[in-house]
């Protein structure tokens, strides 16, 4: 069986990500009118056999916006490199001799660090909806420990909590839609925050839990996970043993 699949909805992304938590996963994010992607792309065969443990995800970023802008691709081709949900490394542009070094740094390391997460604007479209190289954000004058304590004092607002995209009557990614679907489905209430109107919290969180993507689910102050996680608690029944 091949270790490369192709992405194509956000549907068949969780159930590949939720399947193994230690495995690590290599996220090749690319268009077609993009030159750039295509010696990444004529890379990902080679590289998928020389290591056959890793499970390599083609992914069109266009086609799959959701997915793209979980993990703030803002140009492509880029690479995202996994161990479950913990960022080893993210890639932009065609360099694929990092790429390598990064995989193969990953696949050497019993359990890589997660990756610090540059402070960068969010990622915007273009007016033609397409990804370009987004400037930096200007410098936060907040201090990085005054952060992490507000971060630290909304993760502990509601008992359960959701750090999403947009709002619940107006989730702004897919994920965030589904999330707030099923808590609703479940009778669940949950404050929430978002995150796209705060990018420092946005960062910081991602580094505090060590989960590259949002929407963020916690409970008693506690990371439960994304999307996925709590797909799998609800399905085995145990979702609300969890908000007792």
């Amino acid at each position: 069986m091949s270790n490369i699949v192709v992405i194509e909805s956000p549907e068949q992304f969780t159930q590949l990500m939720q399947a193994d938590l230690e495995r690590i996963t290599l996220l090749n994010f690319w268009a077609p009118w993009a030159q750039p992607c295509e010696s990444v792309n004529a890379a990902i065969p080679a590289l998928a056999a020389q290591n056959p443990s890793v499970l390599f995800m083609n992914i069109e970023a266009e086609e799959q916006p959701d997915v793209a802008e979980s993990f703030d691709v803002e140009a492509v081709p880029t690479v995202v490199i996994l161990r479950g949900h913990t960022l080893l490394a993210k890639v932009a542009g065609a360099n694929v001799t990092n790429i390598s070094e990064s995989l193969a740094r990953a696949t050497s390391e019993k359990k890589a660090a997660p990756a610090p997460t540059p402070s960068y604007a969010a990622p915007t479209p273009g007016p033609d909806g397409l990804w370009h190289e987004a400037p930096p954000g200007l410098p936060d004058v907040e201090e990085p420990a005054a952060i992490e304590a507000r971060c630290h004092e909304l993760m502990n607002r509601s008992k359960v909590m959701v750090f999403m995209k947009g709002h619940p009557d107006q989730p702004r990614c897919g994920f965030s839609r589904k999330t707030v679907a099923l808590l609703q489905e479940q009778g669940v209430q949950f404050d929430h925050y978002d995150i796209l109107s705060d990018e420092a919290v946005r960062q910081t969180l991602k580094r505090l839990n060590e989960w590259p993507t949002f929407p963020q689910i916690i409970v008693n102050g506690e990371l439960i996970g994304g999307l996925d996680i709590l797909t799998e608690h609800i399905a085995a029944g145990e979702l609300h043993d969890m908000l007792k």
